[in-house]
């Protein structure tokens, strides 16, 4: 059904007609353009407004108002009522309404067809009506080779059957119209709704991948700790100074692995993401696709990217690599995030961008690490529209509070990844 603002404009329409066809029928009158015995003008009144006032309500019941204008349009004719110019109108509007509107579609099929023929009946039976009462002296000016009454009967068959015609296709090519759309529709909110679902999924998936890695990260610190811990009590007497060293990383650790725990569990309390739609898995450069659980993340970072800048340039991009400002030890789920964002738009530049360069970034700041990778390939924005690389990257990044931007490179061609984390400078060893 259409709103309410579109049915209160079907009621001024209503209106509007029935104004016009009371305005034609006092022009019609005023000519005295009649045919046969017309009745009083209270009932010629009554007609119009029974053949056109209904229009205000064509969407809301087009059964009844396809039947109730039918009936007073016959009606009106079988009492010679003058108007049936804006009548003859409303008659089109109210099959065609019922074609395009009504709530079944077979019942207005059946409905639509019984009013066409009840309409040919009573042209046939006006037709009998009529014939007796014709002489040759009305046809007087007539010249053809058709007999003049026939000519008339098919000349009147012609115009309804095109008039009813024209009033059943235009409503059923409306009505198809809409069921088409509204299964575009519906398909289209299926699509949605299997796209949500599947990117849930991708996003558990990313975030239980991150949470082993993380969890392994811990388990390291911890490891350290365990070894540091004993090393300090068996020189605890002999030996204070190596003693105070061992707790003192210890004490370092212990810090680390807290830090590290708290992303993991932020990230997995982290309830509503903001993944972006169509996942679509993205091998790792070298053919090791990174949708597999790391068996060993401590021992990648940032400290391996020259590793992976060589497998880049072998599979036949120039690549660089900048580091700028002074390094600190980061981290080692920081340094592996860093390390699996710039593998990621690594592997997007060599499948989706046509470039020849690649340059990385990695730039130290005071208090943040930004990472930097830029190419000179097409620079459109079509790997913001899908990839687990970038449920991957942005599920990184939230782990470590950062930011993340991806898009075409200002002022010259390419495509840029820019993630942005804080740091927290390491406190100085009592």
């Amino acid at each position: 059904m259409p709103d309410a603002r579109r049915l209160r404009i079907d009621i001024a329409i209503g209106l509007a007609v029935a104004v016009m066809a009371l305005a034609n029928l006092t022009l019609t009158r005023s000519v005295g353009a009649f045919i046969g015995h017309p009745p009083g003008l209270p009932e010629q009144v009554v007609w119009a407004l029974l053949c056109t006032l209904p229009l205000g309500w064509r969407r809301r019941r087009p059964d009844a108002v396809a039947v109730i204008v039918s009936v007073a349009f016959i009606a009106g004719q079988t009492r010679y009522a003058p108007e049936q110019q804006l009548t003859t109108g409303a008659l089109f509007a109210a099959i065609y309404t019922l074609g395009a509107w009504g709530p079944n579609h077979r019942r207005s099929q059946w409905l639509r067809v019984g009013i066409i023929a009840g309409m040919f009946i009573w042209l046939g039976i006006s037709y009998l009506i009529a014939l007796p009462h014709l002489s040759a002296a009305e046809f007087v000016k007539a010249d053809g080779p058709v007999s003049p009454i026939l000519a008339a009967l098919i000349n009147g068959v012609l115009v309804n059957v095109l008039y009813f015609g024209f009033a059943y296709y235009f409503g059923e090519i409306a009505w198809t119209a809409e069921r088409r759309r509204h299964l575009v529709e519906a398909q289209a909110a299926e699509l949605v709704a299997a796209h949500e679902e599947e990117a849930a999924r991708t996003v558990l998936h990313e975030r239980l991948r991150i949470a082993r890695e993380l969890h392994d990260v811990v388990a390291h610190h911890v490891s350290v700790m365990g070894v540091q811990a004993s090393a300090a009590r068996r020189v605890f007497d002999r030996d204070p100074p190596k003693a105070k060293e061992a707790l003192a990383a210890v004490e370092q650790s212990a810090r680390t692995a807290v830090d590290e725990l708290h992303r993991m569990l932020g990230l997995l309390r982290h309830a509503d993401p903001e993944p972006p739609p169509h996942p679509v898995a993205a091998p790792a450069p070298g053919g090791a696709p990174d949708s597999s659980p790391a068996t060993a993340p401590a021992a990648v970072g940032l400290h391996r990217l020259a590793e992976l800048l060589d497998s880049v340039r072998h599979a036949g991009l120039e690549t660089t690599l900048g580091v700028f400002g002074d390094e600190v030890d980061l981290p080692e789920s920081l340094s592996l995030a860093g390390y699996r964002i710039v593998q990621e738009a690594a592997t997007n530049t060599l499948k989706h961008a046509g470039a020849t360069q690649l340059d990385v970034r990695i730039r130290f700041h005071t208090d943040e690490l930004e990472l930097d990778v830029a190419d000179n390939g097409h620079g459109t924005g079509r790997r913001t529209t899908g990839g687990l690389g970038l449920i991957g990257m942005r599920e990184r990044v939230a782990a470590h509070a950062g930011t993340l931007e991806t898009g075409p490179r200002t002022g010259r061609p390419g495509f840029r990844v820019r993630a942005r984390f804080p740091l927290t400078r390491p406190a100085p060893n009592p």
